[in-house]
């Protein structure tokens, strides 16, 4: 169940129902509530907001499945991009460094 998975994710990623509550912006009642599985029909507006905070796909917190391309990544990927979201480096600015980086490695190859 969604309550299951939820809080399963909340205690690997080490936030407490508060934590989690105050990031995606509900309240710890409600969260425990759907933990316990006492609410089992979340809004998607709430699956979307934990499963961003937990970062996790949405599918996941519904279905229990990973897509193939989630499944590949190790788990220092994961870290590595949970790091730079809470650095609060957008997506843009990691696509762009990541043009940058390619571009340098590009041109170093070019010089010798």
């Amino acid at each position: 169940m969604i309550g299951d998975r939820i809080q399963n994710i909340r205690r690997k990623r080490g936030l407490s129902m508060a934590e989690l509550g105050e990031r995606a912006g509900y309240a710890k009642s409600y969260v425990s509530s759907i933990e316990r599985n006492n609410q089992t029909n979340p809004s998607i507006q709430f699956i979307e907001r934990v499963a961003s905070v937990l970062d996790v796909p949405m599918n996941y917190l519904i279905s229990g499945e990973m897509s193939s391309e989630t499944q590949q990544l190790d788990e220092e990927w994961v870290q590595l991009i949970r790091e730079a979201r809470e650095s609060g480096l957008s997506k843009q600015q990691f696509r762009e460094y990541m043009e940058y980086s390619k571009w340098k490695m590009h041109n170093k190859s070019r010089d010798f």
